[in-house]
């Protein structure tokens, strides 16, 4: 509304000027129409400028994410940007299989952390702080200016289990032709053969401390060792 008000308040201007006949009608329509003009443009800018009418309003969303390789194997991906690593992208899946990757913004109102948990599921918690407007009367007079919803800040946190790697893309592209060299029915047994040795070892080493265990957190200790066996498996294909 307010936009409308000022671009109807300057035609007002320019039309009392030039086709208003007696002066005193020529300088009481010019000045109403200016000071409506002037008073919109000021309340224009300073919604603007200063988010007149507005107030900051923080939502957060959690959401369980996997990994981008669309595998099982526990990896935390990232595109570098920079030097400093405080720009990097992180590349992550919404889904357990997707066709495109979901990826974190690179702007400047867009902060990315991660941390370690002692769960064994990958979390991504987002907190963003955006401008909206006080009321609908707010609503109403700043129409079109498209400033509700304008992103204040965004804090994107990674929450992944402790075995999972952390990994580039360039590094990624290093694991997918290591898995392709070895890509064959021996070597894949005699993986499969290790990765079952080490899962019952940690198993058994649990229940020995804890024979009362249920299933479910033996499907826990079963989940838990199955990664950090494929955490040491991607840490030694990278060396």
């Amino acid at each position: 509304m307010i936009i409308i008000l000022m671009f109807v308040s300057a035609i007002c201007v320019f039309l009392s000027v030039m086709f208003t006949k007696t002066s005193a009608a020529r300088i009481l329509l010019t000045a109403i129409s200016g000071i409506i003009f002037v008073g919109s443009t000021v309340i224009m800018t300073g919604n603007y400028n200063l988010h007149w009418g507005m107030h900051q309003v923080t939502t957060t969303n959690t959401q369980q994410i996997y990994s981008a390789s669309n595998s099982s194997m526990p990896l935390a991906l990232y595109q570098p940007v920079g030097k400093s690593g405080k720009d990097d992208v992180y590349i992550y899946n919404t889904k357990v299989r997707q066709k495109k990757p979901n990826h974190t913004q690179a702007n400047e109102y867009t902060h990315n952390q991660m941390k370690r948990t002692n769960g064994t599921k990958a979390q991504l918690i987002t907190k963003e702080t955006r401008w909206r407007y006080n009321g609908e009367l707010d609503r109403v007079l700043f129409a079109w200016t498209d400033m509700d919803g304008t992103l204040v800040k965004r804090t994107n946190t990674f929450q992944y289990p402790h075995a999972y790697v952390k990994v580039s893309t360039q590094q990624a592209k290093k694991l997918a032709q290591a898995a392709k060299s070895s890509h064959n029915k021996q070597a894949q047994a005699a993986m499969q053969q290790k990765a079952k040795a080490y899962v019952s070892a940690q198993v058994k080493a649990a229940m020995t401390k804890n024979p009362k265990m249920s299933s479910s957190q033996i499907q826990d200790v079963t989940k838990r060792a199955e990664m950090q066996f494929q955490s040491q498996m991607i840490k030694q294909m990278l060396q």
